[in-house]
């Protein structure tokens, strides 16, 4: 085992993002009593720095000051350093995220504010360089600073720590419209995403562009609701672009962050599991919509990496991958055409290199190519004189040895913590994609998956936040509560093992009991019995991931459909009705809260299914139901030999085999059609 100079506080966590840090000469601490209590007794202001694994910049600020000797000796002698990973507390990261987008009117990671030793915040800011640099202040200079000020204007540093946390405690504050929840909402919010749409690269908005997954499943809603064909235009647009990009992964399948331009070539080169947890999904719907090969085959090549590479043995997803290798940003996926050439041969090597627009000067750093194909195959078949078929069969022959030598390259660094909301949008994805796809080896993933869920991090019958090494720890969020619960309803849908509805309906109970705000509407971030911070948020944007509001009122809309139980759809209303006029006025801020709207006003199709779930006739009915793209609805079985009056799900009540043949009821408001008991009758009553 190597020696190491320094080793601090942080050795005794978890995350591997604090760990790479655990022996900084700083004098790091956790977020803990023990950090807070020396600050307070030592009158020492606290230098909060939080970041997460995957994050470049955090790294980069790492290396340059957090690892430098003099820099860690100032922050030493003149601070209590507390370390913070994002990913773990989001309820900390959020409160001063705000904090610093009210000071310098931007965030992002590394955070690093400054607090009283009563926690409010007084100054901050995101990365700084070591010393002066592009404008930016040193973080040396900033060091004396705050210290000095702390020692001569303490008057001064407490009232603009008070102020700035008055304002903490009046953020994301709304209140319900007195208006009625109507389409109208939907249609100008698709009106307002239309305004920012990029017609020619597809998304929204200018440089950098973040995958778009809830927006675009608004999108779809959209074009299933108002049966017009511009929605979905936008949508494949976008999808198509983005699957032909450097953003995607052409080799190994998945999503990078993000784009830093505007045609989705250049990628922030880290993979996080909620993007490719929210883009599989997407890719999956806009399948279901339009039988468009190319988007089932994303959705699982997506899914296949996360099985390769995010996949722990334990059944848990993890976290993320670093963009760096070697020190290097996208080392890992880039290509020279020297590179390919040398694996592939000078024949098939030029075709598959103007395939994935490979080129001898590059189009990224230091003469390498991220792949990408800018160009269909056809079209490139055309140009080289070959057939189509045979160049796929090249395509796909070259993908593989391509992959195989990437293998043997440094892989980026993996953040392998498990995080419980996370892993409940992955077992949403691979539950949905076993119903629409057919595939009974996502759904034996998705299973275990929740069964390491509801194993590992369910503690009498609450969930905890985070899992690594076999210690699970730190109390669940909304929305860990509500993407878990999500995630189990759509694995009920695709096994109908009752068991699954039955702890999502715990979950959803404990949700309202300890996240409820009882003087008002929507869930509060954290639950009422968890540590007390400077303000409790709530959080109602879907930024990269939906927020816990977002995700709890689409599922509790669902469970008071199946159990009929009106408790679950009255809090869910709620929200939606303050959160009215918001997403109407920012839908790009809002597009999962959207489809909980679009959820609430279609009245949802009730679809029970009466028959041996493993009999052909069933097979067939399901495969009809889910080859089709119907977001609103909801999805029952029961086993013919259960007597109708026994069913313990209200849908399945009074329901019964028609002549004992496998029957489909298809409902809305508990009002059905009449029963069908052949395909045909199956595809006209969803049509209805």
């Amino acid at each position: 085992m190597s020696n190491h100079k320094h080793t601090n506080k942080l050795i005794n966590e978890t995350s591997p993002y604090l760990l790479q840090h655990a022996h900084n000469p700083v004098n790091w601490y956790p977020w803990g009593d023990e950090a807070i209590e020396r600050s307070r007794a030592e009158d020492k202001p606290i230098l909060l720095s939080i970041g997460y694994s995957a994050c470049h910049w955090c790294h980069v600020m790492e290396h340059e000051s957090f690892e430098d000797e003099q820099i860690a000796s100032l922050m030493n002698q003149n601070f209590i350093s507390i370390k913070v990973d994002r990913e773990e507390r989001p309820d900390i990261d959020s409160i001063y995220m705000n904090a610093v987008q009210m000071m310098i009117g931007h965030g992002g990671w590394p955070l690093t504010v400054f607090l009283t030793p009563e926690l409010k915040p007084f100054y901050g800011g995101t990365y700084f360089p070591p010393i002066d640099s592009r404008g930016l202040p040193g973080f040396t200079r900033i060091l004396l600073a705050i210290a000095d000020s702390y020692q001569t204007r303490k008057d001064d540093v407490a009232g603009s720590a008070d102020a700035i946390t008055d304002e903490l405690r009046k953020a994301n504050r709304f209140h319900g419209s007195a208006e009625m929840l109507t389409a109208n909402v939907l249609d100008q919010a698709y009106v307002g995403l239309g305004r920012n749409f990029d017609s020619v690269e597809g998304g929204f908005g200018a440089a950098p562009k973040f995958p778009p997954s809830m927006s675009l499943m608004f999108l779809l809603r959209q074009q299933a609701r108002t049966h017009t064909t511009a929605p979905l235009e936008m949508a494949e647009l976008t999808l198509t672009k983005m699957a032909g990009g450097g953003m995607y992964d052409q080799l190994g399948g998945g999503f990078h962050r993000y784009s830093v331009d505007a045609h989705w070539l250049v990628p922030h080169f880290e993979k996080m599991l909620y993007d490719n947890a929210l883009l599989a999904r997407t890719y999956l719907y806009a399948y279901q919509a339009t039988r468009n090969e190319l988007y089932r085959r994303i959705a699982e090549e997506t899914l296949d990496y996360v099985v390769r590479d995010l996949t722990d043995r334990s059944g848990g997803f993890y976290s993320s991958e670093d963009a760096d290798s070697e020190g290097e940003e996208g080392k890992f996926y880039v290509w020279t055409k020297a590179e390919v050439l040398e694996i592939l041969g000078p024949g098939d090597g030029e075709v598959v290199c103007d395939y994935f627009n490979v080129s001898g000067e590059g189009n990224f750093e230091g003469g390498a190519s991220i792949l990408n194909t800018p160009v269909s195959l056809e079209e490139t078949a055309l140009s080289h004189g070959i057939d189509s078929d045979q160049l796929r069969k090249t395509i796909n022959a070259a993908k593989k040895r391509l992959f195989n030598a990437r293998e043997e390259r440094v892989r980026p660094g993996r953040d392998d913590k498990i995080l419980a909301a996370w892993n409940g949008l992955m077992l949403t994805a691979f539950a949905e994609a076993a119903s629409i796809l057919g595939r009974d080896d996502y759904r034996a993933i998705a299973e275990r998956n929740a069964n390491f869920i509801l194993d590992s991090l369910c503690k009498n019958g609450r969930l905890l936040r985070t899992y690594k090494n076999g210690q699970a720890k730190l109390n669940g969020y909304i929305e860990d509560y509500a993407y878990v619960a999500e995630g189990l309803l759509a694995l009920y849908e695709a096994t109908f093992e009752e068991q699954y509805l039955h702890r999502a309906g715990e979950l959803a109970d404990a949700m309202i009991e300890h996240f409820s705000d009882e003087s008002d509407a929507g869930f509060f971030f954290t639950s009422n019995d968890h540590e007390q911070l400077i303000t409790r948020m709530k959080e109602f944007f879907d930024n990269a991931t939906p927020s816990g509001n977002s995700v709890a009122s689409l599922t509790l809309l669902k469970l008071s459909l199946l159990t009929g139980e009106d408790k679950y759809q009255r809090p869910a209303i709620a929200v939606l009705r303050m959160m009215r006029e918001a997403m109407e006025r920012f839908p790009s801020a809002f597009g999962y809260m959207l489809g909980a709207l679009d959820f609430y006003l279609s009245e949802p199709k009730e679809i029970a299914i009466i028959g041996d779930p493993s009999s052909h006739e069933v097979s067939n009915f399901l495969e009809i139901i889910n080859s089709q793209f119907i977001p609103n609805k909801v999805l029952a079985l029961a086993p013919d030999s259960r007597p109708a009056d026994e069913a313990s799900i209200p849908l399945l009540k009074d329901k019964a085999a028609v002549g004992g043949k496998p029957t489909v009821y298809v409902c809305r408001n508990y009002t059905c059609l009449a029963p069908a008991v052949t395909d045909e009758e199956l595809a006209q009553r969803l049509a209805q």
